[in-house]
């Protein structure tokens, strides 16, 4: 299966807890990212939204389902399909933050969709860019233990242009502070594919920033926690284990 770009894997963080869901949905979708099976990914979320329970926290995992196949519809061309999952996601955020549920977490997706809409239409940035910053920041206000929101703001330091302000720096800074917040936890930090996609953001960070030995200790950490994360193991790695060379 094509995989997106390194790049995109900064739009992929920004997701949620991880909540108790009948049968194995979270062990299913752990196992669908690090094959890069998005097909199953999209069939478990297909079904989770026809048979939705009115329950927050199943709502709130759903949206983190939504929210990382859109991510990688963006980063393969598909914007027909991202537009589509993000409009339901974005219809689930609403709701949420309707009933004020979880708004540190809300704050994050909102975030996320906002910094969505510019990866659909580079020409609103101006107008969404200022959003998402806001609503990152308001993430980490909520709850200052909330690793997203902290993932969040890092991705609009990264994505933002240092003439705007953006720092390349600062986005790992606050990458890391999400990685220490998420390892105090097994919930985060065991079979949670949110946990993944930070370190290997972190290490492409590295890689961006011109750092490929700190990358390679990530790309090792990595696949000492998951030996068959497909993507890390058969492409980022041995690419940048290349470049080295």
């Amino acid at each position: 299966m094509e995989r997106p770009g390194y790049k995109m894997i900064f739009l992929f963080i920004l997701a949620g807890f991880s909540y108790a869901l009948q049968g194995n949905i979270k062990s299913d979708i752990y196992t669908a990212y690090i094959s890069g099976d998005m097909q199953s990914w999209k069939q478990i979320m297909d079904e989770m939204d026809k048979n939705r329970s009115k329950k927050p926290g199943y709502v709130l995992e759903l949206v983190n389902y939504q929210y990382g196949y859109i991510a990688w519809c963006l980063g393969n061309n598909r914007e027909d399909e991202a537009k589509k999952y993000l409009d339901l996601a974005e219809e689930n955020i609403e709701w949420l933050e309707k009933i004020r549920y979880n708004m540190s977490m809300v704050y994050a997706y909102k975030a996320a969709f906002y910094g969505y809409r510019i990866g659909l239409q580079t020409i609103t940035a101006p107008f969404y860019g200022p959003k998402c910053i806001r609503y990152a920041k308001e993430a980490i206000a909520s709850n200052k233990d909330n690793p997203y929101g902290y993932i969040q703001y890092g991705n609009a330091q990264y994505y933002m242009p240092s003439i705007f302000g953006g720092s390349k720096q600062e986005a790992i800074d606050y990458f890391l502070r999400a990685e220490e917040l998420m390892e105090k936890s097994k919930e985060y930090s065991v079979n949670n594919w949110n946990y993944l996609n930070l370190l290997t953001s972190i290490a492409n960070s590295y890689i961006e920033a011109r750092q490929p030995e700190k990358a390679k200790l990530y790309f090792e950490k990595i696949l000492k926690i998951e030996p068959d994360y497909e993507w890390v193991k058969y492409n980022l790695y041995p690419q940048m284990l290349e470049d080295l060379k």
